[in-house]
């Protein structure tokens, strides 16, 4: 997929409050500091789209991002705590459960999940909530240019087996470092499909 305009939309602090629109959205979330606004300008090949926070996890508005005129990319707050079981709502925060769980026309969510690090409670407890909500996902390895190869494929082969016993059929996974600019046409390759698959949606060349 070609990015030929990706520009922001608005905030919003609440789905009540977000766009009413038939666009298709896909949205981004993971841990404060894990990564998510950069590579948010790697898909849309803008450098300042969107901005990082100063202090971790201080962003509390949803973000929609108009791109090509015809999906839109909702960038979510950053989670920086979680008590949630299969059966309960998310704590770490109400308004993007709410969203998360009824925004009609979210396509798919891509969970963000630091490469170096051993898999957290936090990253865990999300997605055993995640799983009960019925939303589409997939897992996104970040940072991977900060280590080996092999070490990345250790992080994701230990991360697998540790979601295994509550995701039976396991998501798909990207792996991406903005350094390197990798992942980014996988991302979008999925998005595009997902976006065939709607229909109505027009497609850009």
């Amino acid at each position: 997929m070609k990015i030929k305009s990706a520009v922001f939309e608005i905030s919003a602090p609440t789905r009540a409050s977000a766009p009413n629109w038939a666009l298709p959205e896909f949205a981004f979330i993971g841990r404060s500091n894990v990564g998510k606004s950069s590579l948010i300008n790697l898909l849309a090949e803008r450098n300042a789209l969107a901005k990082a926070s100063v202090t971790p996890g201080k962003t509390k508005l949803i973000n929609f991002f108009r791109f090509n005129s015809s999906w839109c990319l909702v960038d979510l707050p950053g989670y920086g705590y979680a008590k949630v079981a299969r059966t309960e709502r998310a704590d770490f925060n109400k308004a993007v459960a709410d969203f998360i769980e009824g925004r009609d026309n979210l396509r798919h969510l891509f969970v963000l999940i630091d490469s170096r690090l051993e898999p957290q409670r936090i990253d865990l407890e999300f997605l055993k909530w995640l799983a009960g909500v019925g939303v589409a996902f997939s897992l996104v390895f970040t940072k991977t240019d900060k280590q080996s190869a092999n070490a990345t494929a250790v992080t994701i082969a230990t991360f697998k087996k540790a979601v295994a016993d509550f995701l039976p059929e396991l998501p798909a996974v990207f792996a991406t470092s903005v350094t390197k600019k990798t992942g980014r046409t996988e991302i979008l390759s999925a998005i595009e499909a997902e976006l065939a698959r709607v229909k109505g949606v027009h497609l850009n060349p």
